[in-house]
């Protein structure tokens, strides 16, 4: 299977940054599509940011200007840069990577990370 392991996550002040990462390991045979979500307390999980295989992105319109989303495609790695953060931004972040690994065969992949703290606050 493969593994996701997020970090960067902490206390941040309003108008602060921060940079998350995701790093995936295991048999992996190619990763088309990375996604990062967030879940604030009491709400659903929600879209941030996508990238595909080909680097096209997509952001939520709430994070559009300030937040950029990358990979490093040999370290098998997605970022999330967060600029100009705000008291709303605060939510557990997580990574969700899709694509082929090497099992048996190849079959596809579905992982999610267990989720970074993100908190903005005075």
């Amino acid at each position: 299977q493969v593994q996701l392991v997020e970090s960067g996550g902490g206390l941040v002040q309003p108008g602060g940054s921060l940079r998350l990462s995701c790093a995936a390991s295991g048999s992996i045979f190619s990763i088309n599509v990375m996604h990062w979500y967030r879940q604030a307390p009491g709400e659903q999980r929600e879209l941030v940011a996508t990238i595909t295989r080909g680097g096209s992105t997509n952001y939520v319109d709430s994070v559009k200007g300030r937040f950029t989303i990358s990979r490093d495609g040999a370290k098998n790695t997605v970022y999330l840069q967060m600029n100009s953060l705000k008291p709303e931004d605060t939510a557990v972040y997580y990574c969700n990577l899709r694509g082929l690994y090497r099992a048996v065969t190849i079959v596809d992949f579905d992982s999610w990370g267990r989720g970074t703290q993100v908190t903005v606050s005075a």
